[in-house]
């Protein structure tokens, strides 16, 4: 059951966090508009290699955070602040994403390969979200922290991912008026969300200094 956990979760969570318009989803997508479905799957390919890594070490990291109480305490109110701050900038001060028209010039392969790495590797959100996500699950007893349940959660991850980069892919012209709604209210969608883990942390806080 550890292992069909492990791999369900790490799956579950890479969808919910990479589903949402992004960086590398979109420009997956337009990868294959302007060049085609190979070129795009080699794309997803360098990013999901960069994936696997990054969720890996962000469990290796979660792991020794655990075993610490006193530094995830000091996380978690480290972590309120700047989720706080993050909700008053997304729902205040940014102003509505707008978006941009460009071409992708014909590449070969192997150079979407690269780009793919490229833009994962400049992604940073994997290490704290699969942090974060890891710790919450094996507060409740769903994940372990074993060579075996990392592994097996690591690679639900990149099926989850791979999965929505696919579904970009495939997809793409048929949910393109729905992904403009969600650049309209990615600022409000952004900010209810980091609201709401504000105040959940906010919750964890004050309930472990009032034991």
């Amino acid at each position: 059951m550890t292992i069909i956990t492990a791999l369900f979760f790490g799956f579950i969570s890479a969808v919910i966090g990479i589903l949402p318009p992004g960086l590398i989803n979109m420009t997956a997508a337009k990868v294959d508009i302007k060049e085609g479905k190979r070129a795009a799957l080699w794309f997803v390919i360098g990013a999901v290699i960069v994936i696997f890594f990054q969720v890996y070490l962000a469990i290796l990291f979660a792991q020794f955070i655990g075993e610490r109480p006193q530094v995830v305490v000091l996380l978690r109110e480290i972590g309120c602040g700047i989720f706080t701050l993050l909700t008053v900038y997304f729902l205040v001060i940014a102003k509505v994403p707008q978006k941009k028209e460009g071409d992708i010039k014909k590449q070969r392969t192997s150079t979407r390969f690269f780009l793919g790495i490229l833009l994962s590797a400049l992604n940073f959100f994997p290490i704290p979200y699969y942090v974060v996500v890891s710790l919450s699950l094996a507060s409740y007893g769903w994940f372990v922290f074993e060579t075996f349940s990392i592994f097996i959660f690591v690679l639900g991850a990149v099926l989850g991912s791979f999965l929505v980069f696919y579904s970009y892919i495939s997809f793409f012209s048929k949910i393109e008026i729905k992904t403009d709604f969600f650049m309209r209210n990615m600022n409000k969608i952004i900010g209810s969300i980091t609201g709401i883990i504000a105040l959940f942390t906010l919750f964890n806080i004050v309930k472990y200094y009032l034991k």
